[in-house]
């Protein structure tokens, strides 16, 4: 199931996502955004699926940002939208929210240029696997706006001084700064790209679904959370982990000595 601005597919225990407008850089329409949620609730909802996979078609760029029609991507100017720029915005902030607190494990395949929106994207993925030819940026500053929305990620990911020299000079970056700033976690050649994320997604396709979801919603929960509070919540959620068949079966396999055969209980 998918259509022409966003390719879907579930293969093995991944789900595919495709921004599939490379003649305009993946800049995500209106209809690729309605379609990602779409999408997610539906991998979400589907047993089979353990680990999200997000790239772009082609080989130049992963996404530049979220297109609101009048040919104006986000990013590269809003004057003039009015409503319907308010109504993508707010599809655009949703979205963001929705996949950074996603419970199963999301993976960026970065195979080209990656800016404005489409940075916020990637940064709401757990595992960002870039190449080695792919550039980086915020751009918004260069046309009189400001990265918002995406600066709520840019922040939570990079050290303060280097997010506001990324946002305030709008400079363009190279994947090895890209991995020394922490927007990326890894940086592989072209030609290593696919085997790299297939090795990843594959890893986690062996990981216990429900202790993998468990985490990831403790880990969201518990990121503005004084240290004291953080401490308690996380002790609970351990206690909730440890009851599950899955880490029964994975502490057994441990003591057996043998692969751990999860079922997502």
């Amino acid at each position: 199931m998918s259509a022409d601005h966003l390719l879907y597919r579930v293969e093995g225990r991944v789900a595919y996502f495709t921004i599939n407008r490379p003649e305009r850089r993946n800049a995500l329409s209106p209809e690729a955004m309605s379609l990602f949620h779409t999408y997610l609730d539906e991998a979400q909802g589907d047993q089979n699926v353990w680990a999200v996979c997000i790239t772009g078609a082609g080989e130049k760029a992963f996404c530049a940002g979220a297109d609101l029609g009048a040919g104006a991507d986000l990013g590269a100017g809003m004057a003039g939208a009015g409503e319907k720029g308010l109504d993508a915005f707010g599809l655009y902030a949703a979205l963001l929210k929705k996949l950074s607190g996603y419970p199963k494990p999301t993976v960026a395949r970065v195979n080209g240029s990656c800016v404005a929106g489409g940075t916020g994207i990637m940064l709401a993925c757990d595992i960002v696997v870039a190449v080695n030819t792919a550039t980086f940026g915020t751009p918004e500053v260069n046309v009189g706006l400001f990265p918002m929305m995406i600066g709520a990620l840019i922040f939570r990911n990079v050290p303060r001084k280097k997010a506001m020299e990324m946002v305030l000079l709008g400079e363009k970056l190279t994947a090895g700064q890209a991995l020394d700033m922490g927007l990326v976690t890894r940086v592989v050649a072209p030609e290593a790209l696919d085997a790299e994320v297939n090795r990843i997604l594959d890893i986690l396709g062996k990981k216990s679904p429900i202790g993998m979801k468990l985490g990831k919603e403790a880990f969201f929960a518990m990121q503005d959370m004084p240290f004291a509070q953080a401490l308690e919540h996380l002790a609970q959620q351990l206690m909730e982990v440890t009851n599950t068949a899955d880490a029964v079966e994975g502490i057994t396999a441990f003591l057996q000595k043998r692969e751990p055969d999860f079922k997502g209980r």
